[in-house]
């Protein structure tokens, strides 16, 4: 798996932090990991990206970016307010080809969902996957709405006949709620692909030495980690649900002096 594609549910659902996770997890295993941001949206060009924060986070990586845009939009979108350049799917598999050649991990991590478009064409990092060829890790977010969103990147990825080699979820909550819980059940039965992790929300903010260490932890031993997804489940799943027993029929029995009363 030299190089492994990352694409979220939608946007903000814990992406670069699960990249800077997955680096550091390979980095812990002894490879040499390279980061590349196919198109940053929304960051001045003095401001860090993702790949910045990636490498923040996760150590000792060669980081990439194709390009960047200044408003926070789809990079089509924004490529053409901005009136520079879109990237196009053939550059970013080339570009990650080339990486690989130094590095025994390339990361491409897309910008938003499968489908978001780089260019005027509709190219999309799913495109750039197919060029490569590569497997597909999905970021998904943990509460209501991820089942759908979940099973229908899942979906275009088989219509494409590329690997969705698992699904990690991006911020788990501190309390999660019933819909939460039930989802480390569901994900995987969605996806038809494992769950391969899950990162505590607020998992970014960690200073880099504590993220590091952290990180395998988070992540399958598929991903170079530790975590387990059947102890995850045991931990986390709701007990299955039963109805209330229902009343008896007919008259219930009488009690007290009701109970003396119909004896005499």
């Amino acid at each position: 798996m030299p190089i492994l594609v990352i694409t979220g549910t939608g946007t903000e659902v814990g992406k670069t932090v699960t990249t800077a996770a997955v680096a550091a997890a390979a980095l812990a295993a002894g490879r040499s990991v390279a980061v590349l941001k196919a198109a940053q949206t929304g960051v001045r060009p003095d401001e860090r990206g993702d790949a910045d924060e990636v490498a923040r986070l996760a150590g000792d990586v060669t980081t990439a970016e194709l390009a960047r845009y200044p408003e926070p939009l789809a990079p089509a979108t924004a490529a053409l307010r901005a009136g520079m350049v879109p990237v196009r799917p053939r550059e970013v598999a080339d570009a990650a080809i080339e990486l690989a050649t130094g590095h025994d991990l390339v990361l491409v991590e897309g910008a938003g969902g499968l489908l978001v478009r780089f260019d005027e064409a509709g190219g999309t990092l799913a495109d750039a996957a197919e060029l490569l060829r590569a497997p597909v890790l999905v970021v998904a977010s943990a509460g209501l709405g991820t089942l759908n969103t979940t099973d229908l990147t899942a979906r275009e990825l088989r219509l494409r006949g590329l690997e969705l080699l698992g699904v990690v979820i991006g911020s788990w909550p501190a309390s999660p709620d019933l819909a939460t819980r039930c989802n480390v059940v569901d994900l995987p039965d969605v996806a038809g692909a494992p769950l391969l992790g899950a990162l505590p929300a607020g998992s970014g903010a960690l200073a880099p030495a504590g993220f590091r260490a952290a990180a395998p932890g988070w992540l399958a031993s598929r991903l170079d980690g530790t975590w387990e997804a059947e102890a995850f489940r045991r931990r986390t799943a709701p007990e299955p649900w039963s109805p209330s027993p229902e009343p008896p029929e007919g008259r219930a029995l009488p009690s007290g002096r009701e109970a003396d009363r119909s004896d005499a």
